[in-house]
């Protein structure tokens, strides 16, 4: 009879795990398609001699964004370091800003760095982790954090402006740290690696990527000016373990950041912050 539960619950929970997917490929198919239009799809580019199942080599295949709020959002698919989130964003994510009550005012900066400083405290003490820099959008705070003894970017974070709800920044983050992320090592997700974009290339986490800065800014340039519009890059980039994250300009001014897979060149546009407000003070 224990032999009969324990394979019983075991074919329940891949039977859920599979039906998770499912919906939530459906939902960001839907997501993505409702984004064509907009300047700035989700579908990433990839110009350059490195490959894998998920680049696009000019044919149309394109590999879709998660939005906010998406599948992949924080805490979801738990376990691993990504898998976690402060306050009470829920399953799939924080809120991203949505408030009803017209009367409700947005965090101070102040409040947001001491909750993403409890959040870094409470999940990696002792890491030796820092707040490289804070920016606030209209549908979130951005936190980016980076490790004090090797000056190389950990993770990234988005804070909710009115609850002050902290939790894993979507997509390359989620999909592309090869160290902090969902498919990072050491990490207990239940996502397996190269699965829904993730990365298959390095078993160490390094930041010492054969997408060198130099071709990732390339392969930035290349993806906007194929989406149209005005945007441009900022001379700075920053480097994560797998990907690097590059602030987009609008007519010199900051506008938004997409990412640049290290491995693959593939570029990946954060779809979910809305409009830039101004930087919060700089870092700790």
């Amino acid at each position: 009879m224990t032999v009969i539960k324990k394979y019983g619950l075991l074919t329940a929970g891949i039977l859920f795990l599979v039906g998770a997917l499912i919906v939530g490929a459906t939902a960001l198919r839907a997501m993505a398609q409702a984004n064509q239009g907009n300047g700035i799809g989700n579908n990433n580019s990839n110009s350059n001699s490195y490959s894998n199942a998920n680049s696009n080599t000019g044919t149309g295949t394109s590999v879709y964004g998660y939005g906010y709020g998406g599948m992949m959002g924080g805490g979801m698919m738990g376990g691993g370091n990504m898998g976690r989130g402060s306050g009470t964003g829920g399953m799939m994510g924080g809120s991203n800003g949505t408030q009803t009550d017209p009367n409700a005012k947005r965090l101070s900066g102040d409040q947001v760095r001491k909750a993403v400083t409890d959040y870094v405290d409470g999940y990696y003490k002792g890491q030796s982790l820092t707040i490289a820099e804070i920016m606030e959008f209209q549908n979130n705070f951005y936190a980016q954090i980076k490790e004090q003894s090797t000056g190389i970017n950990a993770f990234e974070l988005l804070i909710d402006p009115y609850s002050g709800n902290v939790w894993p920044e979507y997509g390359p983050n989620m999909m592309w740290n090869t160290k902090y992320g969902q498919m990072g090592a050491g990490t207990s997700g239940m996502i397996g690696r190269g699965m829904m974009g993730g990365y298959t290339q390095a078993d160490q986490p390094t930041a010492d990527m054969p997408v060198k800065p130099e071709q990732a800014v390339q392969d930035a340039q290349q993806y906007l000016r194929a989406q149209g519009g005005t945007l441009t890059l900022e001379s700075q980039h920053d480097t994560f373990y797998g990907y690097y994250t590059i602030h987009t300009l609008k007519d010199g001014k900051t506008e938004g950041m997409l990412s640049v897979n290290g491995y693959t060149g593939q570029v990946w546009y954060h779809t979910w912050h809305g409009a830039f407000i101004g930087m919060v003070g700089g870092g700790e």
